[in-house]
């Protein structure tokens, strides 16, 4: 007999669909009236509230202020910069019109035709730059740091909640140098503060890694990359920085009159990482009851459910689990107060109890006239099975309840690092390749597909027929995978080092 979940769809029979309504039961976000946008619900926005949070007091410790740039961006700014209007062009938005008037037949109809049409905010490099070139004028102006959370709009034709969405919500960091070298070490350093929000506090290991040339960022030198791998074996793109070299200095007018009195262009960085990550936190974590939250970005860590079956009762137990509320209230866990709530809502237990299974909450106590008569406490944590229970007596949970909560982030994490470890595959024959990466295998399922590890010449004709053949890009060429030289497993050439390949989102 099949062991009945909350999630109709299994994640092994339909991911596509599973992902759906894991997102939907979650109550993370659904779909607007607005074709391919999207409303985040409260308990989906509280997550981005906390990644806001952590990543905002990450930025300032080096030195980063936050600022506000216009949604609107002229056109002729992103003229200025050929490739990077190039690599855009097909997803922006355009404003042609400032004005509403009624028709002949009555409806409205645009009127007041812009001198200049506005392009929606798809990014904000081109409209950065022209205000950097007004406010840098010395060496002495710079580094100049500064970081901007707001809304994208990329006009996507094939949208999935989180993952790709006309609008979206994300953080992009801008900044300028004196030098090639401090602009890189920029590049880097975000990229390593990126690395530890992602393991350290989502819980998702990541594949650390310059992009291929043919996936950098449109105008950029170099375009740095994490990539991780979602439980049906698919890469996501979790944030990029890129070293711009002084291309958009150069397109901006950015410059400076350096110490020895001459007129320099500077050398710019941007980096940026998105919503998507929640739609990670559901893909790499979740399981067919639905979301599971690592306790260090939970907005809620722990939630008590009093169960009532007499009213004579309600009382007591109301009284016992808010009691023990206000005491786990003043303990910590890195370093902030446990966050707790104490669900009152009058409905069934069973529906209670699955709701927040649903959400991910990452503990949850239940607390009933027995509870209250023995003192003790029944308690469950999301990444066990959900009937498993904890017995522990009020006083030892106190005690216990912090290092609990990192029991589960570390068994998240390494269960996702097990999951990734297991499908990477270190690949040195084309048709082992070929047959790694074709949905046609049956032979061996549970080893078919995730991330190859391979040599590759890195011809850009080559990966684009990879691509339309078997759906495959060249996710990164890894930073910590040594510089093992060898031959590419497609044509024999020489390549310097092994290279990451995976289908992806």
């Amino acid at each position: 007999m099949t062991q009945k979940t909350a999630i109709s769809f299994k994640r092994e029979e339909n991911y596509a669909e599973w992902y759906q309504e894991a997102v939907k039961l979650a109550e993370l976000a659904e779909h607007a009236p607005v074709r391919g946008c999207m409303v985040i619900k409260p308990w989906g926005y509280a997550l981005w509230e906390k990644i806001q949070r952590i990543l905002d007091e990450k930025f300032k410790e080096t030195g980063h202020l936050n600022a506000y740039f216009p949604l609107f961006i002229p056109l002729s700014y992103f003229e200025k910069e050929a490739e990077h209007v190039e690599g855009f062009a097909k997803e922006c938005a355009v404003v042609t019109h400032h004005r509403l008037e009624r028709g002949k037949e009555g409806g409205l109809v645009p009127a007041g035709k812009l001198e200049e049409p506005l392009i929606v905010r798809p990014t904000s490099e081109m409209i950065i730059g022209e205000m950097f070139s007004r406010w840098i004028h010395s060496y002495r102006d710079l580094p100049l740091l500064l970081n901007q959370w707001a809304n994208v709009v990329r006009w996507e034709m094939r949208t999935r909640l989180f993952l790709r969405t006309a609008e979206f919500l994300w953080q992009e960091g801008h900044t300028a140098h004196a030098t090639g070298e401090e602009a890189e070490e920029e590049t880097l350093r975000m990229l390593e503060i990126y690395t530890r929000f992602v393991e350290d506090v989502l819980a998702i290991p990541v594949m650390r890694g310059k992009k291929g040339e043919r996936e950098r960022f449109p105008g950029a030198i170099e375009t740095y990359t994490l990539e991780a791998m979602m439980q049906d074996r698919k890469a996501l793109q979790c944030c990029t920085s890129h070293f711009l070299g002084q291309n958009f200095a150069k397109a901006a007018g950015i410059r400076f009159f350096d110490r020895d009195e001459k007129e320099k262009y500077a050398w710019t960085t941007s980096w940026g990482l998105t919503t998507r990550m929640i739609g990670a936190l559901v893909m790499v974590h979740g399981d067919d009851d639905g979301l599971i939250l690592p306790p260090r970005i939970a907005s809620s860590q722990l939630v008590i459910l009093p169960v009532i079956h007499k009213e004579e009762s309600k009382s007591a137990v109301l009284s016992y689990a808010h009691a023990l509320a206000g005491k786990l209230r003043h303990l910590t866990y890195q370093g902030a107060l446990i966050s707790v709530f104490v669900d009152e809502k009058e409905i069934r237990g069973g529906e209670k109890t699955w709701g927040w299974i649903k959400k991910g909450v990452p503990m949850r106590i239940e607390v009933g006239p027995r509870e209250v008569e023995s003192r003790t406490l029944s308690v469950y944590r999301r990444d066990r099975p959900h009937k498993e229970a904890l017995t522990l007596s009020s006083e030892e949970f106190l005690v216990r309840a912090p290092s609990l909560f990192e029991e589960i982030q570390r068994s998240l994490f390494q269960r996702a690092l097990s999951f990734r470890d297991r499908h990477t595959r270190r690949i040195d024959q084309k048709e082992e390749f070929l047959s790694f990466f074709t949905p046609q295998n049956r032979e061996a399922p549970e080893i078919h597909g995730g991330f190859a590890s391979v040599h590759f010449c890195q011809d850009p004709v080559l990966e684009d027929k990879i691509q339309e053949e078997l759906g495959v890009t060249l996710r990164c060429l890894p930073l910590d995978g040594g510089t093992e030289e060898g031959r590419c497993i497609f044509t024999g050439r020489k390549s310097p080092q092994r290279v990451l390949f995976a289908k992806a989102y």
